[in-house]
């Protein structure tokens, strides 16, 4: 199963970060248009992603939910048809939420740099260190906090879960 290191920050504004992630990016940026209908899921996190980039991704994932880098094991299966999915798994499983967000993607090396701005949550950045099959852990959180340190992203910033599960008293209006 392909693994990663994510995290998830908290930040004023997507405008304001931008320049600082410009100048460390190799490739980018792209900007996406996505839409997540989580499912039940026992063990884990099941999502249908549907947007500009691509028909639909059914999207299998497990972490932990702590603030700071966590590895995220994942398995990504493209559908044409996300519609008749989205019907059929709601209907199998029941569906948890959506979170609709605006992703502008930026590659610096391994790592894919997400600023999110995500639909009544306010403006987020993501960081994702894909891992080799074999790699520790810990290289890819060493590269993560590097990542942070040159973004100016502080600890008080990081955020636990997934947009779905936010603090509802952490929303915006």
């Amino acid at each position: 199963m392909p693994r990663n290191i994510e995290i998830k920050a908290r930040i004023s504004s997507v405008e304001e970060l931008m320049p600082k992630v410009r100048s460390i990016a190799d490739q980018g940026p792209w900007e996406l248009r996505q839409e997540d209908t989580y499912f039940e899921c026992a063990a884990g996190r099941l999502k249908l992603r549907t947007g500009s980039e691509h028909p639909g991704q059914l999207i299998y994932y497990r972490r932990e939910n702590q603030a700071g880098p966590k590895e995220s094991l994942y398995t990504i299966a493209p559908t044409s048809d996300p519609k008749a999915l989205r019907a059929l798994l709601s209907q199998a499983l029941g569906q948890v939420g959506r979170v609709e967000k605006v992703r502008t993607l930026f590659l610096s090396g391994r790592t894919r740099i997400h600023l999110d701005r995500v639909a009544g949550l306010g403006d987020f950045l993501e960081l994702e260190v894909v891992l080799a099959d074999q790699e520790p852990a810990g290289q890819g959180i060493e590269e993560a906090h590097e990542l942070l340190s040159r973004l100016g992203i502080h600890r008080s910033q990081l955020i636990e879960g997934s947009y779905l599960e936010f603090p509802a008293s952490s929303r915006m209006a």
